[in-house]
């Protein structure tokens, strides 16, 4: 038992050298940045990011593209003239995000049991008689056990969200998988004093989708992920402290 209070103690003194020494390091870029505007992140090729993995999705089977010698109709085109909205990799396209949930979940759990348990052995081939010899004080033949239990358990939680976004923000087609859609990602970051907010989006459309105003609903988009935060001042001031963090992490109770 020493031995196993041993090893967590030295895990728990483990994880608090490696949350102080991170937080040094933090607390030394923090300190640098006293007095200075959050910097902005440089604009780079999405393509080239660390970690970036290009996008696979199920496609349907190819289909042989038939072409018609002197014809004005160019096979994909949707009008005569020169169609304004994102075609190929590299245009952009204009995201309208609004998100309006709302849901209200409760869950009630009520449960109830008594057991009750009463043995005697007031006859037993006459062996009964030498309970009497062995616990003469201790055992009554017509009562040997006598067990009652009761156990009640009762939950009862309501989870509420109530979520209102609404935001616009272009986005560069970075990909076009084999059925024609595109893969668009986009970024943002608007810095207002101390504080920078970020809007990060990604996700699948489909070219039909994009309206004539080259602009498309978020409702539309599949597989999208929205990012929207900030960093700076105020957002560091609404996280906890690291200690704190630590202590949520680390206490057992």
């Amino acid at each position: 038992m020493k031995r196993r209070m041993k090893h967590i103690a030295w895990r728990v003194g483990c994880m608090a050298a490696a949350a102080a020494l991170l937080a040094g390091c933090n607390t030394i870029e923090r300190l640098s940045q006293i007095g200075k505007t959050p910097e902005l992140t440089p604009i780079e090729n999405p393509l080239r990011e660390a970690g970036y993995e290009p996008v696979t999705l199920p496609m349907p089977r190819a289909q042989t593209v038939s072409y018609r010698p002197n014809s004005l109709w160019r096979t994909g085109a949707k009008a005569f003239f020169k169609d304004q909205r994102a075609s190929t990799i590299g245009d952009i396209v204009t995201v309208n995000i609004s998100i309006n949930d709302k849901a209200t979940l409760n869950n009630k759990t009520e449960q109830t049991r008594t057991n009750d348990e009463d043995n005697d052995i007031s006859k037993l081939l006459g062996f009964e008689s030498a309970l009497d010899v062995i616990l003469p004080e201790a055992v009554d033949p017509t009562d040997i056990t006598d067990i009652n239990s009761s156990k009640s358990t009762k939950g009862d939680a309501t989870t509420e969200r109530d979520e209102v976004i609404t935001l616009t923000v272009a986005a560069i087609v970075t990909q076009i998988l084999p059925n024609g859609n595109f893969v668009i990602q986009g970024r943002q970051e608007v810095r207002v004093n101390f504080e920078v907010r970020e809007l990060w989006i990604t996700g699948v459309i489909r070219p039909e989708d994009i309206s004539s105003s080259n602009t498309i609903d978020y409702s539309k988009m599949a597989e999208a992920r929205v990012i929207y935060g900030g960093r700076g001042v105020l957002t560091d001031m609404q996280q906890p402290r690291y200690g704190v963090q630590l202590f949520d992490i680390v206490y057992p109770f």
